[in-house]
């Protein structure tokens, strides 16, 4: 029996995927847990068309990141902290800080997707990478100036 899958199952196939199985495997553990759904025509088709609408939707979501990833990688940002004589400042530049540096120019990012590896703790000019979708990463520049 083809059966067309919900869930990835680590044995038989991954979600979307049409498989063989064994009709009582089919009939008595994957039907009735939801696991699956026997692969008859109509079933076949709405996979289709969800699968198309998830690639359409998926196609517009990756436009959009690159727009904004463009609009963003133009963008700078100035953050002033107070630092000693030497340029090092007194605590750190985190994501959390340049999220509300954008928050404040009117660009709301959530701060998990700006990458640092390590907070910057000294006056100068940064390139700071941002994860816009899967695909796309921009990067924006950070001005540290002192208070």
């Amino acid at each position: 029996m083809n059966v067309i899958l919900h869930q990835d199952i680590p044995s038989l196939g991954r979600s979307g995927e049409i498989v063989r199985v064994k009709d009582g495997y089919a009939r008595n553990y994957l039907v009735p847990r939801g696991l699956a759904d026997v692969a008859d025509p109509r079933n076949v088709r709405r996979l289709r068309h969800l699968k198309s609408l998830a690639e359409h939707r998926a196609a517009k979501e990756l436009s959009k990141a690159r727009a904004e990833a463009e609009q963003l990688s133009a963008m700078a940002v100035t953050i002033r902290k107070q630092s000693s004589e030497e340029g090092k400042l007194f605590g750190s530049v985190t994501n959390r800080d340049i999220a509300e540096a954008l928050a404040a120019e009117g660009i709301e990012l959530d701060r998990r997707n700006i990458i640092l590896e390590e907070p910057i703790k000294n006056i100068g000019v940064f390139k700071v990478p941002v994860k816009m979708h899967r695909d796309v990463e921009a990067s924006i520049k950070v001005f540290v100036i002192y208070a």
